[in-house]
């Protein structure tokens, strides 16, 4: 179903009092509500990251209220979920420096200067699974009053990266001025390319 046509589906089932249904992402479901520290929240939009013609993950963000650009995301006071299952195999160390790159483009070199730590801890979690196989997944949770939870397969990494900062870098990789993937941006932002 084209985009457009599962949005006005979606919209007519919420106006009617129906569940709306999940949303299909290349196999992935992406549920159109999940709840996340006791807020109930919308799915934005989702979609494919591609590398060159290959499909590398699906991704979904869930927040509070529509959002149509990183500035709105970070201006919004709630908590906010981005989930992420593998569309194929890769090396989970590459991954988590691939990220690493992502804040690094869409941040001045004295801010990214402060976020080293939490960057270093993030690629030692994801360095430490060796590898993500197609199906795996991970969200990412800012949850306000604790900070960013990482989660993979289900399972929280340790104590939460507590600054903002490192949440709104994090989410420059997907929504930022230098997005890894452009169509993903605006498939995440649910915007009309």
């Amino acid at each position: 179903m084209p985009p457009l046509f599962r949005l006005l589906f979606i919209s007519l089932l919420l106006a009617w009092g129906l569940p709306a249904r999940a949303v299909d992402v290349a196999g992935v479901n992406f549920a159109p509500q999940i709840e996340l520290g006791g807020s109930k929240l919308q799915l934005n939009g989702a979609g494919v990251r591609y590398k060159a013609v290959f499909k590398v993950y699906a991704a979904g963000l869930y927040v509070d209220r529509k959002i149509s650009s990183l500035e709105d995301l970070v201006k919004s006071p709630g908590p906010k979920r981005m989930s992420i299952t593998m569309l194929r195999d890769i090396d989970a160390g590459e991954l988590g420096k691939l990220f690493a790159r992502g804040m690094e483009d869409n941040m001045d070199r004295a801010a990214f200067a402060k976020l080293i730590p939490g960057i270093l801890r993030m690629s030692q979690i994801f360095s430490d699974y060796k590898k993500l196989n197609a199906g795996d997944d991970f969200t990412l949770d800012w949850l306000p009053g604790k900070g960013l939870l990482l989660s993979v397969k289900g399972k929280v990494q340790g104590e939460p990266f507590r600054e903002p900062e490192f949440f709104t870098a994090l989410m420059a990789i997907w929504l930022g001025h230098s997005p890894a993937d452009w169509k993903l941006k605006n498939e995440l932002l649910d915007l009309k390319s």
